[in-house]
């Protein structure tokens, strides 16, 4: 029997006093109310709960990224693995979840409804609807995972409505995605029996959809930022609210995870119960998830912290027993490291090294207009541009035929996306500005939702140089300067996660993020997150696939020369 006296944090009571908590066989036997006057230090509260996170995103396998979520209040996630689904397929989604098995972290799985994405992008595997039924059936997999292909399920397509139909008579939830939809097509989409949504970016379409019956989740990760633009609706919308990370980058997640949104919200001055039922007891109920928090007869899930406005976490627990402890600055696992052999066989690399003629792009005669990806910084969406070729004429000098780089004070870059999957794919070739990059360039393997070789670089040179690091070491984020030795994080799993512990990955991560902003003026926040997302072409409104640019909201190609 272990036995600790402090303050209860009652959020479904709405009320804060002093208790003593009994935990017996990793359940809370008894809660015992002690004197007002008892004098008892610090609170207890329902733990943490991220509802809705690709682990991969992180950098990390589950057993690495879990040290660094206990240590912040974290106690479950509701995970989507799509990201080593489209690399792997179910191979990849059943190393996830015997990983995850290995950490106290109560992680829930999803099975990927939309792998690959669309058909306009090249993956390294497909899930149709009987590899989709595989994994619902499974006791680890509670729901079906983000539904990205919105016009595919407004347009009542056989294939995804099979998905859909298969999980609802399983019983398991549907997870919504669906960016600045609206008005009949948000009505069509949601009749379907999808009820949640993590990518509404304003308040008014975030209210449109808590209205039509939607869930909303207020997603604040590394790259994707919408915290400040849905608080306004948590105080009458709380019921029907959580909290997610989306994506999240190593060294983000060792300074802080959902507990930073319930800090910045409780110091909004919202209710503080309101806020914990978003942070801690709304997934649980949406989900089913088996999460106990501080209820007598439920699995003793939960966590003490020093203060109920900063949250920072003193000791963390689950099923009853202590998983992380500040004072002793360790978090409590057995994880073991993942053998070489298993790591080789969890990859799919084979594209071949490039020369920088590799990358020319010539102006064609009788071309008016160019068109470009506008970046938005903490945001996924993008916007397009659209320049006169006479005036980029003026500006560069340049004449038809010849070979458009870049235009470094106008920040106009050159963006290339090549299949990491087949040895001799052609390189899909654009322009993008907002970057900032004055020199050098940047790239990455983790390339949302196919995860091909995507990179920006202010030449030809630098974009040959960049990308090949990466197929030397089959995966990973790389930045490279004219004047600096180049930096390179292998990714070895996949090429979209580290086999090492995630503090090292925080460390190595923040270090090369540091040059990668060094090349840059401005810098962007997150720079490789960003990358990264500009191959995402389910969110609106241009984007760059292996294939070509890609119009998010026409939903097809469209030409870079016009």
């Amino acid at each position: 029997m272990t036995t600790i006296r402090t303050n209860l944090v009652n959020i479904a009571e709405k009320r804060i006093y002093p208790v003593e908590i009994l935990i017996e066989n990793g359940k809370i036997a008894a809660l015992k109310p002690l004197e007002k006057e008892a004098r008892v230090a610090h609170f207890a509260l329902s733990g943490f709960i991220d509802a809705h996170v690709h682990i991969e995103s992180s950098m990390l396998v589950p057993s690495s990224f879990a040290p660094l979520a206990l240590a912040q209040g974290t106690v479950a996630t509701v995970s989507d693995p799509h990201e080593i689904a489209n690399v792997l397929g179910i191979k990849g989604v059943l190393f996830m979840i015997e990983n995850a098995k290995q950490t106290p972290l109560k992680f829930y799985f999803g099975a990927p409804s939309c792998v690959p994405a669309t058909p306009f992008e090249t993956a390294g595997a497909t899930l149709g609807v009987e590899e989709v039924a595989q994994l619902l059936a499974l006791p680890e997999v509670l729901y079906l995972a983000e539904m990205m292909n919105f016009p595919a399920v407004i347009a009542r397509q056989p294939e995804v409505m099979a998905k859909i139909e298969q999980a609802h008579r399983l019983g398991k939830p549907v997870d919504g995605h669906a960016p600045a939809l609206r008005g009949a097509d948000l009505k069509k989409y949601i009749e379907a029996g999808i009820y949640t949504d993590h990518e509404a970016f304003t308040e008014e379409e975030a209210a449109e959809k808590l209205a039509l019956g939607m869930k909303i989740l207020i997603r604040e990760g590394s790259a994707a930022k919408n915290f400040e633009a849905l608080i306004g609706l948590l105080d009458a919308h709380y019921p029907n609210m959580m909290f997610c990370s989306d994506d999240k980058h190593p060294d983000d997640l060792a300074l802080g995870h959902i507990n930073q949104l319930v800090s910045r919200a409780v110091k909004k001055g919202l209710d503080l119960f309101k806020v914990l039922q978003v942070a801690c007891l709304n997934p649980i109920a949406h989900y089913g998830l088996s999460v106990g928090g501080l209820e007598v007869g439920k699995a003793a899930d939960f966590i003490i912290v020093e203060d109920l406005e900063n949250f920072e976490v003193l000791q963390t627990y689950i099923e009853g027993n202590l998983v992380y402890d500040k004072a002793q600055k360790e978090t409590f696992l057995n994880a073991k490291p993942l053998e070489k052999e298993v790591v080789s066989q969890l990859n799919s690399f084979k594209a071949r090294k490039r020369k920088a003629e590799d990358f020319a792009f010539p102006i064609p005669k009788w071309v008016r207009r160019l068109q470009v990806i506008e970046v938005l910084d903490g945001e996924l969406i993008t916007r397009s541009l659209v320049y006169k070729m006479k005036k980029i004429r003026q500006m560069t000098g340049l004449k038809n035929g010849d070979n458009f780089e870049a235009i470094l004070f106008e920040d106009i870059l050159k963006i290339v996306v090549l299949n990491r999957y087949v040895e001799d794919a052609p390189i899909a070739i654009g322009y993008v500005k907002n970057f900032g990059l004055k020199k050098g360039a940047i790239a990455s393997t983790v390339a949302h939702d196919s995860h091909n070789l995507i990179a920006v670089g202010t030449s030809d040179e630098s974009l040959a140089e960049v990308i090949n690091l990466l197929i030397e070491t089959q995966g990973g984020i790389a930045a490279v300067s004219p004047f600096e030795k180049p930096q390179v994080l292998p990714l070895p799993i996949a090429g979209l996660m580290s086999d090492k512990d995630g503090l090292s990955v925080a460390q190595a991560y923040t270090q090369i993020d540091t040059y990668a902003k060094n090349l840059c003026h401005p810098p962007l926040r997150a720079p490789f997150m960003t990358l990264s997302f500009m191959a995402l072409l389910v969110i609106p409104y241009l984007k760059m696939s292996d294939k070509g640019l890609f119009d998010g909201q026409k939903f097809d190609f469209t030409k870079v020369f016009q």
